[in-house]
Order: C-alpha cells, then structure tokens, then sequence
C-alpha cells in the first residue's frame, strides 16, 4: 500500500516525525508542497492520498485509479470535490478538533494588541522614548479594558465555547449566535441571540463559522452599518467569511475600531491585500492552529486516520 503526502511541510516542517507510517504503508512519499500540474505523477499508484491545501478537483480524482482514501491534514475539507469522492468511493477524513485552544488563545492576542497595542509601546520603550520621558508613564494611543464589554461570537461549535470561556474570565458580557440550538445548552454564562442582535450589541465580533455559499462575503458593508461604531472585528475562520474591500473602507473611514485577522481571502495574500496593508488591521499568517502542541494532536489524529483505514475501520469521515 502507497501513501503521498502532497503538502506535508506546515504540519512538519521539521520538528515532528512521519517515520511511524513506516509500520502502516508499504511505501510512502512526502512532499513539502506540490503544484497542481504535478499532482498526479506525484499521486499516481497511491492507495492513501494526504493534503492540507493542495485542491483535489474531481478531474484529478477520476484521474487517480487505485485512490481508495484521503486524510486532510486540517479540519476543513473545502479543497477536495467530496461529492465526486463519493461517487467514486474514495473515503476521506479530516483532523477534528485538534487545535480549538490555540485558536481561541490567538483570539485574544489578536484582540489585545488593538486595545493595549503592546508592540507599539514596546517598540517606544526600546527606541529609547520611556528614557527621555519627564513622566514615569506615558502611552501613545487610547488604552481600551475589556471588563464591562460586550463579547459577540457567530458561530458556535468547539472554538467558540472556548472562546466564550476565556471572555468571561474577562468579565465581559458573551453573547453568540449559532444557527444550531443544540449548542445553547449547558452555557448559561452566554447569551443567545439573533444574528442582527449580536451585530448590534457587540464591542467585539468574533467570527467562528465555517465557509459556506452563505456566510461568503458575510461580514460586508450592510453587516458594518449595523455595528456598534468603533468595535472590533476578530476574524479566525476563514478570509473570505470578511468582504476585504469593504471592511478596508470602514475600517478608513473610522466605522471600525480595528480588525485581527489570522486568515485572508487568498494564502499567501497580494502585496496590496486590503487588510495586510491598514494600520488599524492585526493580521498574522494563519498561525492560529500552528503551535507545536497543536501540530501534535494533529499528526496524532492523522494516525489514528491511516489506522482506521488500514485496518478497514476509517474514523472522522466525512463522506
């Protein structure tokens, strides 16, 4: 049995091990990233195909004769044609919940920085500002507490209860929408409410949905003019749930306070992507789910995956 790894360097750029597939597979390959021309010669004979963002269109899967089973290196599964992977009885699995502490840690760092802008005061100190200050204190923009604000969170799986948790250390009021009522049991710290209510009420948008036809787009200049003036947007999901151009716009024209990003519309972004290129933007490279902790559960889970294969009981299927 073969197993190729199409894009295996973000989840092990060297600090991890693939050697335990060795007593799984036959044979195995593994590649730091493959272009599209290039993955079929690469995937060509493999029972077991790995990807974390290298797309699987149903022209390569149909292409691929003997693919019997794909494991996503991630949770989302976007980049492969799931229907044409049923069609042709290809099983796939993803990595569940392996990095919900990591990205709602990330939240918070985002959120910090625009409120407490600890990096710009670090920098003043260490160019000698805090030296040559009359004062014993100074700060270069309005400081912002968190105690007392409104928390909104839309959507509300596992990375938004923890989230929710983390604002209530924070003594901030949590309110959430989920399109799933299963959720608002057993969180009685959180207030659940409409979509526009939550829009409307919060100091703090934080988004944890997933992508979808209907979420594209979401956060748009409609979405904008029913904010509070001068709150916050954390984006942690995914880059295209923002409208860039028109979060950019407010984002100028002072509707919003600030926006952290960990993720944009296309990875790596243009040089001029709206968001990379705003003062008033945190944005950091998709790094929310990359701690070394995290990357261990995940190749954990990922084994798990190609034992289940293996021995015909494939777990954390999606199809």
């Amino acid at each position: 049995m073969k197993l190729v790894i199409l894009d295996g360097y973000t989840e092990n750029p060297g600090d991890l091990c693939w050697d335990w597939l060795k007593g799984l597979v036959d044979e195995y390959e593994v590649y730091d990233k493959t272009p599209a021309e290039l993955i079929c010669e690469r995937a060509r004979g493999a029972e077991i195909v790995v990807t974390n963002k290298t797309p699987l269109t149903r022209k390569t899967l149909e292409a691929l004769e003997g693919l019997k089973y794909i494991s996503t290196l991630a949770t989302g599964y976007n980049v492969i044609d799931i229907e044409a992977a049923s069609e042709l009885g290809i099983t796939v699995s993803n990595i569940p919940a392996y990095s919900t502490d990591g990205v709602a840690q990330l939240v918070f760092a985002l959120l910090l920085e625009m409120t407490n802008r600890v990096a710009l005061h670090d920098k003043s100190v260490k160019d000698g500002e805090w030296a040559e200050c009359e004062h014993f204190c100074y700060w270069k923009t309005p400081l912002t507490e968190l105690s007392g604000k409104t928390f909104g969170i839309i959507g509300f799986g596992k990375i938004g209860s923890a989230v929710a948790a983390i604002a209530n250390a924070f003594k901030m009021r949590v309110i959430a929408y989920s399109p799933n009522t299963r959720h608002y049991d057993g969180f009685g710290s959180v207030e659940f409410l409409s979509l526009d209510e939550v829009i409307a009420q919060s100091d703090v948008i934080s988004l944890h949905c997933p992508l979808t036809e209907s979420t594209t787009g979401l956060v748009n200049r409609e979405f904008i003019e029913k904010m509070k003036r001068g709150a916050y947007i954390i984006n942690t999901s995914r880059g295209p749930v923002l409208n860039e151009a028109d979060v950019r716009k407010a984002l100028d024209e002072g509707l919003i306070a600030g926006v952290g990003a960990d993720v944009l519309s296309t990875e790596p972004p243009m040089a001029d992507n709206p968001l990379a290129t705003s003062d008033k933007t945190v944005v950091t490279p998709h790094i929310a789910w990359a701690s070394l902790e995290a990357r261990t559960r995940l190749m954990n889970i990922f084994k798990a995956n190609v034992e289940g294969f293996v021995s015909g009981k494939p777990v954390n299927t999606v199809n």
